[in-house]
């Protein structure tokens, strides 16, 4: 650790959402000082980061500073913070005003979005405000809320900026002063802050494994990973607001410590004791009465795994194994669920710092100073463009450079790195790579880290001869600081002291459990668990059957033994915790298989739109879980797996996977190919999974296979009711390629095609497969913790009633006449069954129970393409207004949610202009509370093309509620060359020519209630 300047303090601050950390260094005490206090609580100070200096400098001083009088700064060397002041603003939109300026055309484009709804089940679909007030030509600005804290801050000291050194954390790690900081790169400030405590202290020095991440406060428990670089994004969503600008990869996937305070005195004051026993023996009049201390660790051991399900997620669709990471935990509330969460995640370790309760404030004193500049860039990758691109680096280089001269760095202090953010051509998923350096000075080149370590890591798969694209140039200039060094501890040779024994409640009830403290603790101590160990600023929970460990550094390092091999679950009596806990162990299972389908995948459709969805089921085709993917799957595909067991019957074997289609086998429309897989444990069969997924181009009449006029199921595309896409662990790629490439005959002979696109049909056939084995390996892994305790979990869930499972139906009868329109004959045409059908039937229930008028009733299904290609897309409108709320404007409705291809890539990747996408005025029924406005949607083609539409709404409005006038219908235009503009109807299929344009004028939502 350097040496303090002589007489003067160091500051460290982390102003979170409920607590403002502060860590200082004073001379001649060599551990610093902590203090915490309430971010908020104006009866005591106005700001707490300038309190908690204060507080500092009386002590250190012994002189008194009033609360009213301007901080002295004569005794500061410098300070560092992280604020969420920018994070706040944008969730309570109490930024400055602020106008945005857009291309023509694309005045809605921000409040449109990608078009789905953040919750699929929420009928008022709603969505966060805007950020901006009007959209103009003028110079765009971001929140500057942000700016007006700071100097707030700042003007609270005696000399103001003057002398005082004051650099605040950005959200990508680095430092920047208060001239260059700006709030879009403040979002992740504090959060930031933890991550560079915890990989700075941590990685490299008390374990070689990679870390996760695991940061529980007062108000938000973060996740992030660290192997040895900083894992950065450039583009983040918080509050519904898209962020762009460089940052930590860091994930919020729970709610804080805070929150569980109701629910913790609501347990002790025994209300929902007597609610959740009253449910208990409704289930099952022979059920034991739950104690309160059962349900508290009930309700713990759910939040546990609640905050698992993401862990998992967050890393898995990285390609990478949860369980071969260490946690390091650390926040307020975090070392009270360590031990828990990494034996759920199947990890042998985790790591506590020392000043876990406040390594975010500990953090901005490990952290560099960072400028940072970049440059758009477009280009295939090679050795004419990377000269180019050598030549910008070292332009932009240069300017990162001077910025840290200007703050005083020498040129031995300054290190640089440099990335560019490359894709493959015809893909959208672009990745920033940082050009490393061997140990010989040679540089490493950028396309082989993105295609080996990158691309294939994150992927799963590599493509062959396909360019790689530069998308950007970007550098970044560290000011190497050396602050804050980690300090070893010396070994003691007595055991470790006891300062008390208090009864603590475990899952095998309340153990005598010792009291330690950190402070008395020294290097080569062990506890075995359970123990708990203090440290004044946080509680570490050592479970029993682990052991903690006091490090070299005086860090906590405690060693997980495996799990028990079952769990305690009666096979009479209904375990609510148990069964919630296997909820989202199954609902998790789902999740990880669709984000290794989404991972794996090449289509635009599955990796970018998300149309796909996966779920589980019993050995008799009952729905476990069905994770949210896109609505009218769900539920779906049990039909679709009854088939296929009652098919095969007893000639399904391990390594056997299923593909289907076929709309009489449970499926919905051709391109939705279904991929089932059958899962033994021991040599019996215990679970299917199964995940179905949108495929670009099936064949049939229209390129896109979904043809508005077809007249059999013959010209849609092919049509597979079962067949062994994998047979005993063989990929049978000749047999697939034939069923889905043979051309059919019509009834007047006429050859129908197959697949166009046959190669993107197999790559995404194998990412189907690949993501039912990511869930075989997950069950079978639940299966090994917890015996036979699973099937019967499965058992109880597919009959009691909770979310996405086949108990939700069990009150349900459907009756639907065989050869009717919802149930047609095995050649009846049915592509718009899927799409167009299923969103009327959802009008006509709601409006059969009354609960919201009509929304666009459509998914306004638009493809286009020739011989060599076909693309898809479904276009959002409005939604329709309900009792107490008002329709959402340009949104995807009822039964599909999927999302619309950014317009750059759009352009970028099919020969189109797309000269506007927005908001369709006036379209939203009036009412008391007025539906959703639809969507304009204006495409140019720059080569022939055919084009179909597959729309409804066309003739009949969506129809309003309780005196809500309708919404207005949509319309469908080819705009020629000469401005005459046709009308196309609500399905057609047109040759269009370049320079043509078509027209898409989406549905209104109906409004409610009689306007007043």
């Amino acid at each position: 650790m350097e040496s303090v300047t002589e007489g003067k303090l160091r500051f460290c601050i982390d102003r979170g959402g409920t607590f403002t950390d502060v860590y200082a260094e004073i001379p001649g005490q060599p551990d610093g000082r902590v203090l915490k206090l309430l971010s908020v609580d104006p009866l005591n100070y106005d700001d707490a980061p300038v309190e908690g200096i204060r507080r500092i400098l009386e002590e250190f001083s012994g002189e008194k500073i009033p609360r009213n009088w301007k901080i002295p700064t004569e005794k500061i060397e410098w300070i560092r913070m992280g604020t969420t002041v920018a994070t706040n603003a944008l969730l309570e939109r109490k930024g400055e005003r602020i106008a945005v300026c857009v291309t023509r055309g694309f005045r809605d484009l921000l409040q449109i979005g990608n078009q789905a709804r953040p919750s699929i089940f929420d009928l008022t679909v709603s969505k966060p405000s805007n950020l901006y007030e009007e959209v103009v030509e003028v110079e765009e600005r971001v929140q500057l809320v942000i700016k007006e804290y700071l100097s707030g801050f700042i003007s609270k000291f005696d000399e103001g900026i003057g002398k005082l050194n004051v650099l605040f954390m950005q959200s990508d790690g680095g430092l920047a002063p208060e001239s260059t900081f700006s709030g879009h790169k403040a979002i992740l400030s504090g959060p930031a802050g933890g991550v560079v405590g915890y990989s700075q202290t941590l990685f490299g020095l008390e374990t070689d494994k990679p870390l996760i991440g695991f940061d529980m406060g007062g108000t938000s428990t973060d996740v992030s990973r660290y192997a040895g670089n900083y894992e950065q994004v450039l583009e983040t969503q918080i509050a519904g607001s898209i962020i762009q600008a460089p940052q930590l990869d860091i994930n919020t996937v729970a709610a804080g410590g805070g929150e569980l305070a109701i629910t913790d005195a609501n347990v002790i004051l025994g209300y929902l004791a007597r609610q959740i026993n009253a449910h208990r023996r409704n289930q099952d009049s022979s059920a034991k009465d739950m104690t309160v201390e059962e349900i508290a660790l009930g309700f713990v051991d759910v939040a546990n795994e609640t905050m698992c399900r993401p862990i998992r997620k967050l890393t898995e669709m990285k390609g990478h194994e949860t369980k071969n990471h260490s946690l390091a935990c650390f926040g307020g509330a975090g070392p009270q669920h360590a031990c828990a969460i990494a034996r759920s995640l199947g990890m042998k370790e985790v790591l506590i710092h020392k000043f876990c309760g406040i390594l975010s404030a500990y953090g901005m004193g490990l952290a560099n100073v960072v400028e940072e500049a970049q440059e758009p860039y477009s280009a295939v990758y090679g050795a004419e463009s990377i000269i180019e691109v050598s030549q910008r680096e070292a332009d932009l280089l240069r300017q990162v450079k001077q910025k840290l001269q200007n703050q005083g760095f020498k040129e031995n202090n300054i290190s640089t790195e440099t990335y560019l953010n490359l894709r493959y051509e015809g893909t959208d998923t672009a990745i920033m790579v940082k050009r490393k350096i061997a140990e010989d000075g040679e540089l490493h080149d950028y396309a082989t880290e993105f295609v080996r370590l990158l691309f294939q890591q994150e992927y799963g798969f590599k493509l062959q001869n396909r360019n790689i694209v530069i998308c950007d140039v970007r550098v970044r200039g560290i000011g190497v600081t050396n602050i804050l060094r980690p300090r070893a501890i010396e070994s003691v040779p007595s055991g470790p002291i006891v300062e008390a024994y208090y009864k603590v409640y475990f899952g095998n009830g309340w153990q005598e459990t010792p009291l330690y403290k950190l402070d008395k603790l020294g290097y080569g101590h062990m506890m075995s668990g359970p123990a708990i160990i203090m440290n004044g600023n946080s509680t570490v929970i050592v479970e029993p059957n682990c052991r903690a460990i006091i490090t070299k550094y005086g860090n906590i390092k405690i060693e997980i033994d495996s799990p028990p091999t079952s769990a305690k679950i009666s096979d009479k009596i209904v375990d609510v915790v148990q069964l919630s806990i296997f909820n989202h162990r199954f609902m998790g299972i789902a999740e990880q298989m669709g984000r290794t389908l989404q991972r794996t995948s090449i289509s635009t459709n599955i990796k970018e739109r998300l149309d796909f969805s996966c779920a589980l089921f019993d050995p008799r085709g009952g729905l476990v879980a069905n994770a949210p993917h896109v609505p009218v799957h769900l539920g779906a595909m049990s039909s679709t797996v009854q088939w296929q067991l009652n098919y095969w019957g007893d000639n399904l074997n391990e390594g056997d996977v299923l593909v289907t289609n076929h709309p009489s086998a449970g499926g919905s429309h051709l391109p939705d190919i279904t991929v089932v897989t059958p899962v033994f444990f021991n040599g019996k069969l215990v679970f299917f999974v199964a995940n179905r997924g949108h495929h670009a181009e099936i064949g049939g009449i229209t390129p896109g296979s979904m043809p508005p006029f077809s007249k059999s199921i013959l010209e849609e595309g092919a049509a597979i009711k079962s067949f062994k896409l994998v047979e005993k662990g063989v990929f049978q790629e000749e047999g697939i390629v034939k069923l889905l490439q043979s051309p059919s005959s019509d009834d007047q002979g006429n050859k129908i095609p197959g697949s166009r696109r046959i190669q993107d049909n197999l790559s995404d056939l194998r990412a189907q497969v690949a993501a039912n084995q990511r869930g075989i390996s997950l069950v079978q892994e639940l299966i090994e913790q917890y015996a036979a305790a699973v099937i019967y979990c499965v058992r109880c869930l597919v009959n009691v009633d909770i979310p996405l499972n086949q108990g939700c139906l069990a009150p349900v009868k459907i009756l639907v006449p065989e050869g009717s329109f919802l149930s047609p004959s095995d050649s009846a045409a049915v592509v718009g069954g899927n799409v167009l059908t299923s969103q009327r039937i959802t009008d006509v229930i709601f409006t059969a129970f009354q609960a919201c008028a009509c929304s666009q009733g459509c998914m306004n299904n638009f493809t286009f393409g020739d011989d060599t290609f076909g693309y898809y897309e479904t276009i959002g409108g409005g939604s329709g207004a309900g009792p107490t709320w008002e329709g959402t404007s340009g949104v995807q409705c009822h039964m599909t949610n999927t999302r619309m291809t950014d317009p750059e890539i759009f352009e970028q990747r099919y020969p189109v202009i797309l000269h506007k996408f927005g908001l369709r005025e006036k379209s939203g029924g009036g009412g008391f509370h007025k539906g959703g406005d639809g969507l304009v949607r204006e495409i140019e083609f720059r080569r022939p093309v055919t084009v179909s539409i597959l729309s409804e709404r066309r003739v009949h409005a969506p129809r309003g509620l309780k005196g809500g006038k309708d919404g207005a219908r949509g319309a469908n235009f080819l705009i020629k060359k000469d401005n005459r503009k046709i009308y196309l109807g609500g399905k057609n299929t047109v040759n269009v020519l370049p320079g043509e344009i078509i027209q898409i004028l989406t549905p209104g939502g109906g409004g409610w209630g009689s306007p007043l």
